[in-house]
């Protein structure tokens, strides 16, 4: 099974940075793309960046031109840089990889970020 390990949630204040790390059991180059994603309690998941194995990347209104998504393939990670934190950037975030059908599949345990106002 696909293992992903998100790190580098934490507490910061509004206009704060945080980076956040996504570590796969196997080389990342094995799907077409790679996201994060987050939920706020009582909120339903939705998508915040994806980059595809081209390095081609969307993101979500709400972040764009603050966060940026990167990949380091010979490390197997994929990054989430977050800039200018707001506190409705406040959930849990989650790294995942797609199945074979490009319908995201594997989810790691997630790390919290909390941006206090």
């Amino acid at each position: 099974q696909v293992q992903l390990v998100e790190s580098g949630g934490g507490l910061v204040q509004a206009g704060g940075s945080l980076r956040l790390s996504c570590a796969a059991s196997l080389s990342i180059i094995s799907f077409t793309f790679m996201g994060w994603y987050r939920q706020a309690p009582g909120k339903e998941r939705e998508l915040v960046a994806r980059i595809t194995s081209s390095g081609s990347t969307k993101f979500a209104d709400s972040v764009k031109g603050r966060f940026t998504i990167s990949r380091d393939n010979a490390k197997n990670t994929v990054y989430l840089q977050m800039n200018n934190l707001k506190p409705e950037d406040t959930a849990v975030y989650y790294c995942n990889a797609p199945d074979i059908f490009s319908a995201p599949r594997y989810w790691g345990q997630g790390t919290q970020v909390t941006v206090s106002s």
